[in-house]
């Protein structure tokens, strides 16, 4: 396997008050790959990427990036790390070709027009290069980040909620963009509120609150592994009780108790097979039902369910 791209180490972050933003925190990325950083407000996420990025003073660990020291070595790494933030960080009366042509020369890049050309093409702001960032919509000023943060073509890219107030159309066309991006071997890590972006395009899988780690895996993995099935029977009549037959599946009554409600199996459609089995009980026992809906763990219900049995630090 290819030595990580970034590793971090026993990474703590302690503000002046006592706050600890980051506590004990250990990750690998690996190169090329789409890394979801998951987690509820104030969990970390922010802290750990300006960790990375230069824009927070650690009180702790190590930071390794591109086989570079962050602490001894920042500037040779940091001119390969790419960062597009939650705020929009810009002169809004700068245009957008001076604005990303700024980024470019900020690293050292020399003056290439005809990758900001491409890079504006890639992100349809090439008919906005002469505006002013300030009257372009939410969504434009939110490419033209992206565009400042691919000027110097980093091999590392954060994103930090990326999607942040874009509509659902906008926010499929910067999916399309990252997708595009991995193609081209840039490593992304991308913070999201929106899990369905992590389903729908990360590799692996962080979840962090409190400042911890909880877990780091393969999506697929996690799905297959924390994954449950969730079966809603609506019963032709109510039922008083459940007959031994039924109770012994992982089943509860609900809604007047004209509604049996199954949660069990383990891995993604694990309970499928336990459903059929406890449809069958119920004809046994002559209780008549009238439609079955099956649900499948999203990973939006594995990250609310592990957060719920983790204990938020004060």
């Amino acid at each position: 396997m290819n030595e990580p791209i970034l590793s971090i180490r026993g990474l703590t972050k302690t503000y002046r008050g006592g706050t600890r933003a980051l506590d004990n925190v250990d990750l690998d990325i690996r190169p090329g790959e789409i890394f979801a950083l998951l987690g509820p407000n104030g969990a970390g996420k922010t802290t750990l990427i300006g960790a990375v990025c230069g824009l927070v003073r650690p009180s702790g660990g190590t930071i390794t990036a591109f086989g570079h020291d962050l602490a001894r070595d920042w500037r040779s790494a940091r001119a390969r790390i790419g960062l597009v933030p939650q705020e929009l960080s810009t002169d809004m009366f700068e245009t957008v070709w001076r604005a990303v042509a700024y980024s470019q020369g900020l690293f050292g890049k020399p003056h290439d027009a005809a990758r900001i050309e491409e890079i504006l093409r890639s992100l349809s702001l090439w008919d906005k290069k002469d505006a002013q960032i300030r009257a372009l919509s939410g969504g434009m000023k939110r490419r033209v980040l992206i565009a400042k943060a691919l000027a110097h073509d980093p091999e590392l890219l954060f994103l930090d909620e990326p999607t942040a107030g874009v509509d659902v159309e906008l926010r499929k066309g910067m999916w399309e963009q990252i997708a595009r991006l991995k193609e081209r071997g840039v490593t992304i890590i991308l913070t999201t509120h929106y899990i369905e972006e992590a389903e729908e395009m990360a590799d692996r899988v962080g979840i962090i609150q409190g400042g911890r780690i909880l877990m780091v895996d393969e999506k697929h993995a996690m799905m297959e592994r924390l994954g449950t099935t969730e079966a809603v029977i609506d019963l032709a009549v109510p039922l008083g009780q459940l007959p031994p037959e039924v109770a012994a599946f992982p089943v509860e009554l609900g809604e007047g108790s004209t509604r049996l409600i199954y949660r069990g199996g383990t891995g993604a459609g694990g309970g499928a097979a336990e459903v059929a089995q406890l449809t069958q009980a119920l004809t046994r026992a002559g209780i008549a039902y009238n439609s079955i809906d099956i649900h499948d763990s999203s990973l939006e219900d594995i990250f609310v369910g592990l957060l719920g049995e983790q204990e938020v630090p004060a």
